[in-house]
């Protein structure tokens, strides 16, 4: 499978536009995910389960560690098909308050040598009403993560404007799905990341939990901060029935020497960048989240999130303090076999160093 994808399909599909064809595989998916046999012929493809695999965290079970980022599937369209492309869980949006239509095109390009992508989408959704009423009621085949964002546009840029719009969002989907995310980091929406301000993240919270918390609630980093503010966001947190940390979003960084002479020559100006450019700095993060956690007794969980292309990416975020991971990027550019062939690989890895389940793994670096 990965030979054909790479020497056949690879070639083609990168002569296209990334969002035509985006669009494309995701009408694609969706429409095999309507259909049982085909559900059924993808898993004999891309399908592993393993029991070394399974966790049980937060009361939510899942059957392997990776799941698939928010950004791919941002309007919750897809979700039926992603038991059978491999996927223990799956993370959608970012969903917000109101419809947006996202940034102007073009909005996403291909970084090839980095095996990266600069993503300027902006927060394209449907909005948390249409993508609610979607969603009400259904039984999911897997882990579903909801993640929240702010709406990109000029009347969200006061932070009480912004907190109305995150907390509406939220409220929506307070029944939906086995876990939700609080995105602050969106590098692509107007008015910034006020939310990383540690004042401002309180009022933020103080909002989200004036209701009953009915499922985990995660807050997603930003690789681009530094230590003090990363600290000062996780004192905020603990003040919180926060649950865990997604480390990390996109980087807006574009020092060549940060990012160890991986990017491409002439990178856009605008847009935040995934793949591997960002994997070191999504490793540090969760290697300082960790330590600086590793005496809480709430015990934040980790999904770590930024170049995961291999088994020993996905290994390497694990032992630094990650209990899940996700990717989007690694899937582009390795095909859609990455999956399976990444939970293959970390039982090999786990049975090399002599754990018997994927858990006593995490943090052990």
């Amino acid at each position: 499978m990965e030979k054909k994808y790479k020497w056949l399909l690879k070639p083609i599909f990168f002569r296209m536009d990334p969002e035509n064809i985006h669009d494309i595989m995701s009408a694609l998916l969706r429409v095999a995910g309507k259909f049982l046999i085909i559900r059924k012929i993808a898993y004999l493809f891309w399908g592993y389960s393993h029991p070394a695999l399974r966790q049980d965290i937060l009361g939510i079970k899942f059957q392997n560690p990776v799941g698939l980022s928010a950004g791919f599937d941002k309007d919750a369209t897809l979700i039926d098909i992603m038991p059978s492309l491999g996927f223990g869980f799956t993370e959608v949006g970012s969903i917000t308050g109101e419809p947006c239509e996202g940034n102007p095109k073009p909005r996403l390009w291909r970084l090839k040598k980095s095996k990266s992508l600069v993503v300027y989408y902006g927060l394209k959704n449907e909005g948390c009403e249409a993508v609610a009423s979607k969603l009400k009621g259904q039984k999911f085949p897997l882990p579903v993560g909801i993640s929240i964002a702010k709406t990109n546009s000029k009347e969200t840029v006061t932070d009480d404007s912004a907190i109305a719009d995150y907390f509406k969002t939220y409220r929506e989907f307070a029944g939906i799905g086995d876990y939700a995310t609080i995105n602050i980091s969106c590098p692509n929406a107007f008015g910034g990341q006020p939310f990383t301000d540690s004042g401002k993240l309180q009022k933020l919270l103080e909002k989200i939990f004036s209701i009953p918390k009915t499922k985990p609630i995660f807050l997603k980093l930003s690789p681009d901060l530094n230590h003090e503010e990363i600290d000062k966001i996780l004192e905020v947190a603990d003040k919180f029935p926060i649950d865990g940390f997604v480390c990390t979003n996109l980087t807006k960084n574009r020092d060549k020497d940060l990012n160890k002479n991986l990017l491409d020559k002439n990178i856009p100006a605008q847009g935040g960048i995934s793949g591997k450019v960002v994997g070191q700095l999504s490793d540090d993060l969760i290697r300082y989240v960790c330590q600086k956690t590793k005496n809480n007794p709430k015990k934040p969980l980790i999904i770590g999130v930024g170049g995961v292309s291999s088994a020993e990416d996905a290994y390497s975020k694990i032992k630094a303090g990650a209990s899940l991971v996700e990717l989007i990027t690694g899937m582009i550019f390795e095909g859609p076999q990455l999956i399976s062939d990444i939970n293959m690989g970390l039982v090999r890895l786990l049975k090399a160093d002599g754990y018997k389940n994927i858990s006593e793994a995490v943090g052990k670096e």
